[in-house]
Formats: C-alpha cells, structure tokens, sequence
C-alpha cells in the first residue's frame, strides 16, 4: 500500500501530466463555449417545420423501400428494376441505425441526445491520447532518469514495483475518466437544456451512452497499458512515441497505400485502427471491391467485423507487450 501511495504521490506530481490535464480542461472549455454560444432555443415555429421537413424524409425511404419490394417481386419495368438488388434489406428504414427526427433539420440548435455519442468519442479520443502519453512517460522518465533504481533500493523487487506503476496509472486514468466523463457530459447536458434541446433520452438511450462510456474507458486503459510496456521496452518515452508514428506511418498509411495498389483482398483486416473501430463503435462497417470480383448481379461489397474481434486483438497487443515488457524489466541491467 505504502508503495501505491509513493507512486500515485509520483504521477500527480509529474509536470507532464500536470500539462495534460490543463489541455484537457482547456479543451473541453472551448468545446463547451463554441457549442454554447452556437447555440439558441429553438421557436415553435421552427419545431413544427423541422418534424414536417423530417416526416417527408421518412415517408421517403419507406417509398423506395416498397419500390425495392415492387421491383423483387416483378412488379416494376425492367429498366426502373435493375436499379435495386434482390435483397431489400438495405432499404428498410426499420434496419437503418436512426431515422431523420426533427433536430436534423434544426440550424444553430444544440440537441444532447443526438450528439452526446459523438461528443463521447470525442472525450475518448482524448483520454486514449492521453492516456498513451502519460503511461509512456511515467515509466521511460523514470528509466532514463534513474528514478526507477532508486525506488528499487528502497524496494528491491522488480515485478513488484513495475506492477505496482502500472497498477497505479490505470488506477488513477480510471478514475479520471469517470470524474472527466460526469463533467463533460454533465455541462453539455445544461446546455441542452437552457440553450438548445435535451432532445429524446428516454428509453435505452442511457444505457447505449453507458456501452460506449465502458468501451472508451477499456480502450484509455489499454493505449495506457501498450504506452507504459513499450517505454518499458525501449527504456525510454521517445521509443513509445516512436513506436507508434513509425507504425502509423509505415502501416497505416504506406501498407494501405501498397495494398491498394495490388487490389489485396480485406486490406483493411490488417490495419489495427480497424480493430479500434470495432471495438469502440460495436461493428466496424467495411467496404471492399474485390470481393465483388466474378459476383454476378448487384453486390456492394460491404462486410463487417464485430466488436468481440476488435475486443480480442487489442487485447491481444496490450497482454503480449505487458509480459515482454515485464519480462525484460525483470532481466535487464537498469544502470
């Protein structure tokens, strides 16, 4: 205990993380001011005219889901038939994620209930940076400084102190993340409700915002897990933030490029911002033209993987990072 009181005594007291935490403020004040003065109450007038403009959209997709339905069952001329596959379900406006409401027609008006999943990622996309930074350079100062020798005079067990960093960091990432979610969420909500709409939260509105908040959350915690463990490895911060814009710019953009060039089926199975889509939004939604390749008739080429496959390959990367950074911490000469 005396040893997880040391370190958390250590990351608040580091500059960095100090630094961190300003800009997560500060971004989430100018986020929260742009949407407040952006936004107005909307009048009478324009809600009815907004839920009449989103009825006609709606009456729309239901329209050409029946023409799909006509053209299957041969009741449409062959030309206007050719237009629409043979199955309909892409069509059908009771499969689409959402149907057109009113706020979609509303201009300068802010709806929580539409944008509180976007404004969610956006808090996750921040903590994951965060989190990556901050777990690299807790452990790779400490390396590069000597920090970590000195601790293990005073506790000279070498798994024992790493767990006990690691332990730590996630610790205290989880507990901002939940203090920093209630904030965010909680301000913009006020400004749903005196300058804008709160717009539909009933429902299971509550608890899908909650799924997305616990897969943000695992996904701080793992970029914080693969940040500390590769630091660990290469004894430094740097070798972290190297790691990682070598990857991004070798991987994702060159090899996307490279398969690409080649026509390589499911090219994008390889990228690992896939399997982070995956996860974080449920079901990664893909497209790939090859697999159209010697189909006959319509295809469109679109296939999905689940968030059980995103779940599993990060998963994966963070356990095999951890052991050989453990691993390594406990072999190495730290001098």
């Amino acid at each position: 205990m005396n040893l997880v009181r040391a370190e958390l005594e250590r990351l608040a007291a580091r500059r960095f993380v100090q630094l961190m935490l300003v800009l997560l403020v500060l971004a989430f004040a100018v986020t929260a001011m742009t949407t407040l003065v952006s936004s107005h109450r909307p009048s009478a007038d324009e809600v009815v005219a907004a839920g009449q403009a989103a009825a006609e959209q709606r009456q729309d997709l239901e329209n050409e889901y029946r023409r799909c339905v006509a053209a299957v069952q041969g009741d449409l001329p062959l030309e206007e038939a050719e237009e629409y596959p043979d199955d309909c379900s892409g069509f059908d406006p009771a499969r689409r994620d959402r149907l057109p409401v009113a706020a979609d027609h509303l201009s300068g008006v802010f709806m929580f209930a539409d944008q509180a999943r976007l404004l969610l990622y956006f808090l996750v996309a921040f903590l994951v940076l965060f989190g990556f930074l901050v777990g690299a350079s807790y452990i790779g100062a400490d390396i590069a400084t000597g920090g970590v020798v000195n601790l293990l005079i005073w506790r000279p067990r070498r798994l024992a102190v790493l767990g006990a960093k690691l332990g730590t960091l996630l610790g205290a990432l989880a507990l901002l993340t939940v203090l920093a979610t209630a904030a965010y969420l909680g301000t913009f909500w006020l400004i749903g409700q005196t300058a804008g709409l709160p717009g539909a939260t009933g429902g299971d509105f509550w608890p899908s915002l909650g799924v997305v908040w616990l897969r943000g959350l695992v996904l701080v915690l793992l970029a914080a897990t693969i940040g500390f463990a590769i630091a660990t490895l290469g004894r430094r911060t740097a070798a972290a933030l190297g790691a990682v814009t070598a990857y991004a710019v070798v991987w994702e953009l060159g090899l996307r490029v490279v398969m690409e060039v080649i026509n390589a089926p499911r090219s994008a199975d390889w990228m690992l911002s896939t399997y982070l889509d995956a996860w974080l939004t449920g079901e990664a939604r893909l497209a790939d033209a090859s697999l159209c390749l010697g189909v006959e008739g319509y295809c469109d080429g679109n296939y999905q993987l689940g968030w059980g496959v995103g779940l599993t390959v990060l998963l994966a990367l963070a356990g095999v990072l951890t052991v050989a950074a453990f691993a390594a911490f406990r072999r190495r000469d730290l001098v």
